[in-house]
């Protein structure tokens, strides 16, 4: 389908549009193009920060100047804005969700759950409220959206691609989402910025968990937390050996080397987290090494056959993918089978399955217990 054909399809519906305004230049582009394509934009910014992280989020996406450059980028663009309060909702969802995936002993990934459930989720009756039947944001994914429903592709700049995070939308989230960011290029958009003197043209991209600050998060977690809530135990090696305690299992993740304890001849890794047990094992780097794994809670956004299918797997976002064979079962969860086994297969981070550059799922890595001897 043809971009005016997918332009036709879309406007039939209506056109009014919500654009996710975070202060940035990539969202604050996308407000203007769809200004241009004729759509009536209504900004909003979501306040997300909690009271206790203001005074830290000065430079962050949740942070009081994210919104002024947000209104300031909406008057510019003569559109109307909106700051909608999400902070308890931010809480409950996406920072709660983090502090206990690392308290199972898993590594969370804050960002698809604030694309599912807020960004693509509350935001919804916002929109619905404001008489607007889409949603647009500045993800560099490509949206396609077709007679039949909407695809999920990756977006022209590989290096910048976002789809990974968008894995976990509905049918019904993807087919009233637009990302007009998608076929274009970091340095096409900031030109476009430039263009227009917009202030936020040469704003540097965030490159942190935008609640994280530093990107420590252990030390957002002791924060958070308060360290009596941690739960500390032994650090052992593959054969059962105490080598010592820790303070806490939240402070590992699998593939971590930083501190271990020392007078191994190899290097150690974090190679399993039993939160039962509060022990961390560590062993050598072929102890890392994986040829199958398990996910769980897998949303499906085409049909797979049954017997399975070859499929490109990333396992985190930073990963360049690699084949591998994957195979659905029961209870919304499927078998990957890798074509070449792959170092440091995270539990609680995303798998993501692309048919070339189609989003065809993705599912949460599940615990695969390293055997540890008697």
């Amino acid at each position: 389908m043809s971009i005016d054909q997918q332009a036709d399809l879309l406007l039939g519906h209506g056109r009014r549009v919500l654009v996710g305004m975070s202060g940035g230049v990539d969202s604050s582009v996308t407000a203007y193009l769809l200004k241009q394509q004729g759509w009536d934009v209504v900004g909003v910014t979501m306040k997300v920060w909690p009271q206790d992280c203001i005074s830290r989020a000065e430079d962050k996406c949740c942070g009081p100047q994210a919104i002024a450059d947000a209104r300031g980028v909406a008057h510019a663009l003569q559109v109307p804005h909106y700051v909608v309060d999400e902070a308890a909702d931010f809480e409950r969802i996406v920072i709660d969700y983090f502090a206990s995936e690392y308290r199972a002993g898993r590594t969370p990934n804050p960002c698809v759950m604030c694309n599912e459930k807020l960004k693509f989720g509350n935001l919804w009756d916002k929109a619905r409220a404001l008489g607007a039947e889409y949603i647009a944001t500045g993800h560099y994914a490509i949206i396609e959206h077709t007679a039949s429903g909407a695809l999920l592709r990756k977006g022209r700049d590989l290096r910048k691609d976002q789809s990974y995070f968008l894995f976990s939308l509905s049918q019904a989230q993807l087919s009233r989402a637009l990302t007009p960011l998608g076929a274009m290029t970091k340095d096409q958009i900031r030109g476009i910025a430039r263009e227009l003197g917009l202030k936020v043209a040469d704003k540097a991209d965030s490159q942190e968990i935008c609640f994280v600050p530093g990107n420590d998060y252990k030390a957002f977690l002791k924060s958070h937390l308060g360290e009596k809530e941690f739960h500390p135990g032994g650090i052992y090696n593959t054969e059962g050996k105490y080598l010592g305690p820790h303070e806490g299992i939240e402070m590992y993740t699998i593939g971590q080397r930083k501190g271990l304890p020392g007078g191994s001849p190899q290097p150690l890794y974090v190679v399993d987290i039993d939160p039962e047990s509060s022990r961390v094992v560590v062993g050598f780097e072929a102890d890392l090494i994986r040829e199958e794994f398990e996910v769980d809670r897998v949303n499906w956004l085409c049909s797979l056959p049954k017997e399975g299918k070859e499929l490109t797997v990333k396992i985190r976002y930073a990963h360049a993918g690699t084949l591998a064979w994957v195979q659905p079962l029961e209870n919304g969860s499927a078998l990957i089978r890798l074509n070449e086994p792959q170092r440091a297969v995270t539990p609680g981070q995303a798998a993501v399955f692309y048919d070339g550059d189609r989003v065809e799922g993705g599912g949460w890595i599940c615990r695969k217990l390293v055997p540890v001897a008697a």
